[in-house]
């Protein structure tokens, strides 16, 4: 992310009622120029629903969605004419080439030369696939076949909507590293997952949504610093240990998290740890292990939905 950043994308309160009830709850967030911002909340969370009025394909009951500075509502066509989306799925025709699945597309979009259609094809890495028929390809050339389709008209943001939904593993490493180098070029890349690691992996900032709400916008490492790291301690006999831990008044002993045989595990400063470790010695205690996780969006996702729960 570089210093000082423009605000490619901006929601102000957005709410969205379907059939007299709100589903979507006054969000708000912004997204900068050259960061990798994500959308992070379970199946159902309201996820899609708001990338679908980001994109102009449904109204906002009340609010506005601002793309560069155009209203998507008031300025439709300005406002989309910046934007590069595969929402759900990407609209490929599988009958035809990849290429001429391009060219399709780019006759849409004014001003698209046969120069820019083969700059995107080099971009997602298709030169040698591209005039193979696209039921012939796998899922992560589709995928950056919908991604070039996205890039054809120079977006300012790209919004993708669950990009590593079955890639394997050298796929979605691909695709990271490919969005990071979008993101140093200056765009904003916008991606909603359900997948806490991958988020955490790829963003910048991320704003998590849960029943229709965002509860946290901010940067990942940021917030990430709100959850207290674990320490997993393996020994034994665990009981008296557990007694030993006890006596600290800065040692929180988890339960629930697996406190059986001989795992125990505390939220405490790591710099107390050799002083507990050797007390606990003295004590008589075999220490086998101590092992330092620090907190994951997971944990802080759930830290944060806690009592949240769907009735």
């Amino acid at each position: 992310m570089k210093g000082e950043q423009s605000v490619t994308l901006e929601l102000r309160d957005v709410k969205k009622s379907i059939r007299g009830k709100e589903i979507i709850h006054g969000i708000s967030f912004s997204v900068r120029s050259g960061e990798v911002f994500g959308f992070l909340g379970p199946n159902g969370s309201g996820k899609t629903t708001t990338i679908r009025m980001m994109v102009g394909l449904i109204r906002p009951t009340d609010g506005s969605v601002n793309v560069c500075g155009y209203d998507i509502q008031r300025e439709h066509n300005k406002a989309l004419a910046r934007v590069g989306s595969i929402v759900e799925n990407p609209e490929l025709y599988s009958y035809m080439t990849g290429m001429e699945n391009l060219e399709h597309f780019a006759r849409m979009i004014p001003g698209v030369t046969t120069a820019k259609i083969d700059e995107v094809v080099e971009r997602v890495d298709l030169t040698e696939r591209i005039h193979d028929k696209v039921k012939d390809y796998s899922l992560g050339m589709r995928q950056r076949l919908g991604i070039a389709q996205a890039l054809l008209g120079n977006p300012n943001l790209l919004i993708l909507d669950e990009p590593t939904n079955g890639l394997d593993p050298q796929g979605i490493k691909e695709l990271r590293a490919f969005i990071r180098e979008l993101a140093e070029e200056g765009m904003s890349v916008f991606i909603s997952s359900h997948l806490l690691s991958e988020i955490q992996l790829m963003c910048d900032r991320v704003a998590i949504i849960n029943k229709g709400r965002v509860i946290k916008v901010g940067e990942v490492a940021n917030l990430l610093d709100e959850t207290t790291e674990k320490t997993f301690w393996h020994l034994r006999p665990a009981g008296a240990a557990r007694t030993i831990l006890a006596r600290y008044r800065e040692v929180a002993i988890l339960e629930g998290d697996d406190n059986e045989g001989e795992s125990i595990i505390t939220q405490n400063p790591f710099q107390l740890v050799p002083q507990i470790t050797s007390q606990l010695v003295k004590e008589g205690i075999e220490v086998f292990s101590i092992e330092r996780r620090k907190p994951t969006l997971e944990d802080l996702f759930l830290h944060i939905t806690e009592g949240d729960r769907d009735e």
